[in-house]
């Protein structure tokens, strides 16, 4: 059995983690620790948790002898020093994208688990986006020949950009690289345009970010200033092209309180993909591929994998350092328009 704590109570822990482990045989959520200055902004949401242990003591968690894996879900600048922190106190850790600011902090943290014989994995859960499993399914099909050319698309429109002190690189780029690092690897060569459009010398709010790989090249792109649809994926190979609508946000909805609920059911028609293929007949082939709903378990499942069998991680350090360099990189670019 793991036995889970949680650290912070925002809508990453309501939503993309706790539904989906709520109701599992080898997982058990024991805690949610969250600072007293913390407890205001929750203290709706708590009393639909009563099977949980709400605690301001971050020192209860730590000596607790069932507690075996620590999720942290705190702003971005505190992962690192609770990852050490935890892993000092002999538990596994699963920590918020970005893992890290930088890869040489990431590397510091993945030697220190090593050190101690545990865990730690970010929680890079949009490799399983009901889309993103859609597009690796065509690929794996081999119904597009060769891939010429991947387009990631994550877009808005927002007068005032986004992220205005943070960036997009590292709240969603952070996502999409990790796809094309997943499906590709380590890129042969890059090519980075970032920008700040809307605040210039704050943060990153436009990007282009262009990997490539012999003939192939896979490109992700943010924009903030998008007011069509541009489809969330693109893909166009020796013998066919695959193209998905964009991502539904959910950043205009009212957020109800009360105790999130997962929904299993596969995407509408509308959200479906469209693949287009020369058979082996030389006939031109349409389908529309199913998108079914996103499966963010799978991180728990390798976790628990990993933790009682041994098993090798999902998400690899050294793709987590490669995706961390790649965000230096980019970040470096947008300082250079800035100047």
């Amino acid at each position: 059995m793991v036995t889970v704590a949680y650290v912070g109570f925002g809508v990453s822990v309501r939503e993309y983690h706790i539904p989906y482990v709520e109701n599992r045989d080898d997982i058990k959520v024991k805690y949610v620790y969250r600072r007293e200055e913390d407890i205001e902004q929750f203290k709706d949401y708590e009393p639909f948790y009563e099977d949980i242990i709400f605690t301001t003591d971050f020192d209860e968690v730590l000596k607790d002898e069932e507690v075996n894996l620590i999720v942290v879900n705190t702003p971005d600048q505190f992962h690192v020093p609770y990852a050490k922190q935890i892993l000092n106190a002999g538990k596994h850790a699963l920590i918020e994208k970005p893992f890290a600011p930088t890869a040489k902090e990431a590397k510091e943290v993945f030697d220190l688990a090593k050190e101690k014989g545990l865990i730690c994995m970010p929680n890079q859960n949009r490799r399983f986006d009901a889309d993103f499993l859609a597009l690796k399914d065509v690929i794996a099909s081999g119904k597009i020949g060769e891939i010429v050319k991947l387009e990631s698309h994550y877009d808005y429109y927002k007068e005032n950009g986004w992220y205005d002190h943070l960036g997009t690189l590292y709240n969603l780029g952070v996502h999409t690289t990790d796809q094309i690092i997943s499906l590709f690897g380590i890129p042969e060569s890059v090519h980075f345009d970032v920008r700040s459009i809307h605040h210039p010398g704050v943060g990153d709010d436009y990007y282009d970010l262009e990997f490539y790989y012999g003939n192939m090249k896979a490109v992700e792109s943010t924009n903030m200033c998008v007011q069509i649809d541009y489809p969330r994926f693109t893909l166009h190979g020796t013998k066919g092209s695959f193209t998905l609508p964009p991502v539904l946000h959910n950043s205009g909805k009212k957020k109800v309180v009360g105790r999130h609920k997962v929904s299993m059911a596969p995407a509408s028609e509308d959200r479906w993909g469209t693949l287009v293929y020369k058979n082996e007949a030389g006939k031109t082939v349409t389908e529309k591929v199913p998108v079914d709903c996103a499966h963010y378990e799978r991180v728990y499942d390798n976790l628990v994998d990993c933790i009682e069998n041994g098993a090798e991680k999902v998400i690899k350090d050294e793709e987590v350092i490669c995706v961390l360099e790649m965000l230096e990189q980019a970040t470096e670019v947008a300082k250079s328009h800035a100047k």
